[in-house]
């Protein structure tokens, strides 16, 4: 027996271990609920909810190849070992297989999982299966991870043009098992349910993630690269949720992005050149992951950034996450965020850049708060953001460019409708006016939007200095720092 344990894939296509296991023999399949864990790692309630309902698709369509889906508990990873080792007994399993995770939770986990089944006889097999290489193969010239994204891109590059990464095939029916598959929760106690609005706007399962990339790919993709960084219009896939969860693959993602543009990386239209990019990007921050794995842990990058002088103003920090700055481009954007579980690209940085520069407030406040709110919560992608926002991390800004939030919003959002969906009180202003209200000086009257909570020259100032502060930055270290 073969025992496929899945957990960040939840898919039946182009799966490398649901397809490896089914190769080798009868296959049942397996996912542990984690509810402890999941509050440990800030996963948010919309996240956890939008994997559970995965599960129902998932369980159907293994199902019709006569793969059981099991369900267990293991309230911590720490758990998992045990949990894993006694259902390998009663089932027989030979062989347990699972696509490769790269946190260092997730590591040490996996890790744990495969001494112990190992040493009860049961063989383990990890798969490369949710990044296009394997962490460890991308390396500079002195055998060191790439700590600058243009210079990893170009490796990845070559590498793409040589071996295109290949599909999985998608395992075929096998004979039926005397053993049914269980029933699936609908909801885990700890987090909770989100509003049928936010459901909605992001149905589950492997069928819609196929049918918004091949959608996007058919629609949009050409016009990515000039519509991306405007929030008011539909400029982008919306697929990382479904990334994230695995429900849909970068492999599937890179075969549908050259596939509309006659099989080029660098060439060709420059909206599918711009998303492969991104792509890339997400794996870059997944390699940081394993070769930075000080990241997991809540550091800096930049080590000598560890010194900065954050301030401690809860009130602040208050203000930014519900969505009360008085900056309109701030608030409308953590409104979506708070009610739709995702937030446009453009505006993350602007609302990280502005609470990490503008506010002085330390950025793993603002990387916990986007993790506990996301329905697309990544690690290593979430961290990478802040850590770019705060110019503490990998091929970050420069603490000396600080975005403003006033004209990023003219320069983004020129017409104000963004900001007229998500904050209808100022719907009346002029699209000259919506951006910064507080200018109009007296004219602008409305009772339920504030005052700018912060002078945005001054704030700058402060942060510059701050920055000016640090002791010498010092190169980021070794893989093992």
């Amino acid at each position: 027996m073969q025992l496929i344990w899945l957990r960040s894939d939840l898919r039946l296509h182009d799966n490398t271990a649901l397809s490896a296991a089914a190769q080798r023999g009868p296959t049942v399949a397996v996912y542990l609920l984690s509810p402890e864990q999941w509050q440990a790692h800030d996963d948010a309630p919309c996240k956890v909810d939008f994997w559970l309902r995965a599960l129902q698709p998932l369980s159907a369509a293994l199902g019709q190849l006569n793969i059981p889906l099991l369900i267990r508990s293991a309230t911590t990873w720490d758990q998992a070992p045990r949990v894993l080792l006694e259902l390998c007994a009663q089932l027989g399993v030979r062989t347990l297989h699972f696509n490769q995770e790269y946190g260092i939770h997730e590591s040490r986990r996996d890790t744990a999982v495969t001494q112990a089944l190992e040493a009860a006889g049961v063989s383990v097999q990890g798969y490369l299966d949710q990044l296009l290489f394997q962490p460890g193969s991308v390396l500079t010239g002195s055998g060191g991870y790439f700590q600058v994204f243009s210079q990893f891109r170009k490796v990845c590059y070559s590498r793409l043009h040589t071996a295109l990464p290949a599909l999985v095939s998608a395992p075929k029916a096998q004979l039926p098992l005397s053993l049914n598959a269980d029933p699936l929760p609908r909801h885990i106690d700890g987090f909770p349910c989100p509003s049928q609005a936010l459901r909605e706007l992001w149905p589950a399962g492997e069928d819609e993630a196929r049918r918004r990339l091949e959608q996007f790919t058919d629609e949009q993709i050409a016009y990515y690269q000039s519509e991306r960084d405007f929030p008011a219009k539909p400029g982008t896939s919306q697929l990382s949720p479904y990334l994230a969860a695995g429900m849909i693959s970068p492999r599937q993602c890179l075969h549908a992005a050259l596939r509309c543009n006659q099989g080029e990386f660098e060439s060709g239209n420059p909206g599918a050149v711009t998303w492969i990019n991104e792509l890339l990007w997400r794996e870059f921050y997944k390699h940081i992951l394993v070769g930075y794995p000080r990241v997991s842990r809540h550091r800096a990058f930049r080590a000598h950034t560890e010194a900065l002088a954050w301030r401690n103003a809860p009130e602040e920090l208050a203000a930014w996450q519900e969505a009360r700055t008085g900056l309109p481009i701030i608030d409308a954007a953590m409104r979506q965020l708070l009610e739709t579980g995702w937030m446009h690209n453009r505006l993350r940085m602007i609302v990280a850049m502005f609470l990490t520069k503008n506010l002085l407030i330390d950025w793993r406040e603002g990387e916990r708060f986007f993790m506990r709110h996301l329905i697309d919560g990544d690690l290593a992608a979430n961290n990478g953001g802040w850590q770019w926002s705060a110019s503490t991390g990998t091929d970050s800004a420069p603490y000396f460019r600080i975005f403003n939030p006033v004209s990023q919003s003219e320069k983004f959002d020129s017409e104000g409708r963004f900001i007229k969906h998500w904050l209808p009180q100022l719907a009346g202003l002029s699209k000259k006016d919506i951006h910064n209200p507080a200018a109009m000086g007296g004219l602008f009257g409305s009772a339920d939007y504030p005052a700018p909570m912060v002078n945005l020259p001054m704030s700058r100032q402060r942060a510059l200095a701050a920055f000016k502060a640090l002791p010498a930055r010092q190169d980021a270290g070794g893989a093992h720092a």
